[in-house]
């Protein structure tokens, strides 16, 4: 990996950061708090595997058609997560 691609990480990682801003004060603490749980124990391949994208992209969504964060992840958010990374190789595995 050269400089570029470090810089351009790093470019898409702010721009990523300032759209989870921009989410609604509800959407946001829900996203913070799966994102910290990811970072755990989430899949190996959490940024590269579009998991946090697609997951911003689907509260986006949710928050522009005026629904309730718990209405798009459902009352078990737990169970929602973990449903995004069946499948799918995570830290937790390797230990």
């Amino acid at each position: 990996m050269g400089v570029r691609d470090l810089i351009e990480g790093k470019k898409q990682w702010r721009a990523h950061v300032a759209r989870v801003k921009a989410l609604p004060p509800d959407y946001r603490i829900v996203y913070d708090e799966i994102q910290r749980y990811l970072f755990k124990v989430g899949p190996v391949d959490l940024i590269d595997g579009g998991v946090l994208p697609g997951l911003l992209d689907f509260f986006e969504e949710g928050a522009a058609a005026g629904r309730r964060v718990l209405d798009v992840t459902g009352a078990d958010v737990a169970a929602f997560v973990d449903g995004l990374i069946k499948g799918s190789p995570t830290y937790a595995d390797a230990d």
